[in-house]
């Protein structure tokens, strides 16, 4: 941990306060936009006429924009500084909404792509910034970011298929997470004003504030993390990871509705599975940072994902919930497990950054695979039995890979 960083910033009680706020109400946003889209893929198929396939690119595509965008967020970030670049993300993740709105299947597409954008630079960066901020309680911030990030995931799948079937209709009840973004574009301002004078840190904070730009700017961390066996395991894991809870949040309601449930309660199915993965995304990084090893957590953890899709899968449906449950406590405690890997496994906030980057950016790549391939899997063998085999023996590669990633140690970016 860089001890000297704190100091240098100097920050004031409130402004900590408002820092914090921003943060939480960042992580709010960076999954209800779109994890209401699984919980309605019915209704947008019927309104729009778009196959199992092409739905599942509505998921897809932001995976696609974290990949490719996850490179760029810390250039991003060392050309305009961390809260400016936060900032114009969350203006964008607003516009993006709003143009999903449209009556277009382009316009669909078009603002899905713009969220995943700013998604993806929101994603990289924070770790970093908490890295920066609050060296040492990391594992406390990072339980608050997964957590915060976890229950507006799970609100946005249980109140989207209520909207949906009132007067706002499919659109709207995409369009209402608008508010939230705009409100925290709003609460970044007052730091963007204190942190950034024409583009370039307060003298101040040049010491502290100033290195971290150039670190960044530097292209030797970011090229070096690419030849770390710690930094490719953990890139493994996030990829795996990702791919059980995308393909959870697209095609969970279709599946158990398959079942025999209906839309509502197969909503908030997804819903509570979200819910009951906050248990394990706030509790995870708590435990992950007492100890050098998180090999053996990691692997539990993902093993509950093998039980829970295995049991979707061949177990009775009468069983469905507490499946549902465990994937919930798994999906939950693997992803906090992910991103407080970005810290344990760096030994500086650029390696954060640049760590953050490299796993999202790869790891989204093969995240993006898992929605489209399991909607795929469907229209050609026309049964779910297929892709959910497929995805249990995903999860088993995420146990094992999170055990690989757990294991003590840093990257090492020389």
């Amino acid at each position: 941990m860089n001890k000297s960083i704190a100091p240098a910033l100097n920050p004031t009680r409130t402004s900590v306060g408002l820092l914090v706020t921003a943060v939480l109400l960042t992580a709010a946003a960076l999954r209800s936009p779109i994890t209401g889209v699984g919980a309605i893929i019915g209704e947008i198929e019927a309104a729009t006429g778009l196959s199992h396939t092409m739905s599942g690119m509505l998921t897809t595509l932001p995976l696609i924009a974290f990949a490719v965008f996850a490179l760029v967020a810390p250039g991003l970030s060392a050309r305009l500084g961390m809260e400016r670049t936060l900032f114009y993300s969350m203006l964008l993740m607003t516009v993006g909404i709003l143009v999903r709105a449209l009556p277009s299947v382009a316009a669909l597409f078009a603002g899905t792509a713009l969220i995943g954008i700013a998604i993806a630079v929101c994603n990289v960066l924070l770790p970093g910034l908490i890295k920066r901020e609050f060296p040492q309680q990391v594992g406390l911030m990072t339980s608050l970011f997964t957590t915060c990030l976890t229950f507006w995931a799970a609100i946005s799948s249980g109140i989207s298929v209520p909207l949906s079937q009132g007067a706002l209709g499919w659109r709207g009840a995409l369009t209402i997470w608008a508010v939230l973004t705009a409100v925290s574009t709003l609460v970044w301002l007052p730091l963007l004003q204190r942190r950034s004078v024409g583009g370039k840190a307060p003298a101040a904070m040049s010491t502290g504030r100033a290195s971290i730009s150039s670190s960044l700017a530097s292209n030797g961390p970011r090229r070096g993390i690419w030849r770390s066996r710690v930094a490719w395991l953990v890139t493994m894991f996030m990829g795996f990871q990702s791919i059980l809870f995308y393909v959870s949040i697209s095609w969970l309601p279709d599946i158990l509705q398959e079942r025999g449930m209906s839309p509502e309660q197969a909503g908030w199915m997804l819903s509570l599975m979200q819910l009951i993965s906050m248990a394990g995304s706030f509790l995870m990084p708590l435990l992950a940072a007492r100890s050098d090893s998180q090999k053996w957590l990691t692997a539990a953890t993902a093993a509950l994902c093998v039980i829970g899709f295995g049991g979707i899968w061949a177990g009775p449906v009468s069983l469905a919930a507490v499946f549902i449950l465990l994937l919930g406590i798994g999906s939950g405690s693997t992803f906090g497990l992910a991103i407080v890997f970005f810290s344990l496994r760096s030994q500086t906030t650029e390696q954060a950054s640049a760590l953050s980057g490299m796993a999202q950016s790869v790891g989204y790549v093969l995240a993006a695979f898992g929605p489209t391939l399991f909607g795929y899997l469907h229209d050609l063998s026309g049964s779910w039995d297929t892709p959910l085999a497929v995805i249990t023996g995903v999860s088993v590669l995420t146990a094992l890979f999170g055990y690989a990633a757990g294991r003590k140690g840093y990257v090492d970016a020389q």
